[in-house]
C-alpha cells in the first residue's frame, strides 16, 4: 500500500506496511540514517523527529499515522548546520560518542520553537526523555541556552545590524561549571 509522506518539505510515496514504524521507513526505505535506533520502545529518544513541529519518537510511530503530516528529521533541520541548535551543539562541543545527538538536537529544537528562553528546569523537563549514555547533560543544557541566545540575536533588530548582533551573541559565552556562573 503506497503511503504519501512529506519529509523535510518533500512529498514522497512509500510502499510499506501501514504499521511499519516511521523510523524504519526513514532509515531502511528512504536511506535517511541520521535518525537513530536506540531502544525500539520510545524510552531513549535517539529516534526523535518532528511531526507537525512536535518531538515524536519514530520507533513506535506507525507510518500510516503520519500521512499528510509534516515530518522533519535531523537531515531537514538545516542543510548546512546553520540551525541555532546545531551551531550551539558544535560551539559547546556537546557530543562525545554522538549516537544520541540527533534525537537530543531534535528535542531541543522543538523546545526552543515553543519556548525561546527556557530556564534550566524547563530544559531538563523537555530533554528528560533523551538518554545520553556518555553523560553530557551539562553540555546539552549549556548548548540549549546557547541556541536560545543565537536564535534571539538573529531575530533581534539591532542598531549595529543583524550581523553585528549575531557576532555579539557568539562572543557572549557563559560557561557553567559545577552550577556556578
Amino acid at each position: 500500500m503506497a503511503i504519501q509522506l512529506t519529509i523535510n518539505g518533500k512529498t514522497q510515496s512509500v510502499d510499506v506496511p501501514p504499521n511499519m514504524p516511521l523510523l524504519w521507513v526513514l532509515r531502511d526505505t528512504l536511506g535517511m540514517t541520521g535518525t537513530k535506533f536506540g531502544c525500539g520502545m520510545a524510552l531513549c529518544g535517539a529516534c526523535t523527529v518532528h511531526i507537525d513541529g512536535e518531538a515524536t519518537r519514530s520507533c513506535i510511530t506507525p507510518v500510516s499515522s503520519v500521512s499528510g503530516k509534516k515530518i522533519t528529521t535531523i537531515e531537514g533541520l538545516s542543510p548546512d548546520r546553520s540551525h541555532p541548535v546545531q551551531r550551539a551543539w558544535i560551539e559547546v562541543d556537546v557530543p562525545q560518542c554522538g549516537y544520541c545527538q540527533s534525537g537530543q538536537i531534535m528535542s531541543a529544537a522543538s523546545l526552543l520553537a515553543k519556548n525561546a528562553k527556557p530556564n534550566d528546569s524547563e530544559i531538563d523537563e523537555a530533554m528528560k526523555g533523551n538518554i545520553c549514555r556518555c553523560g553530557t547533560y551539562q553540555r546539552i543544557r549549556e548548548a540549549v541556552h546557547r541556541a536560545a541566545a543565537l536564535h534571539s540575536a538573529a531575530a533581534m533588530p539591532s542598531r549595529l545590524g543583524a550581523i553585528d548582533a549575531t557576532r555579539e551573541a557568539l562572543d557572549e559565552r557563559t560557561v557553567r561549571v559545577g552550577g556556578a556562573a
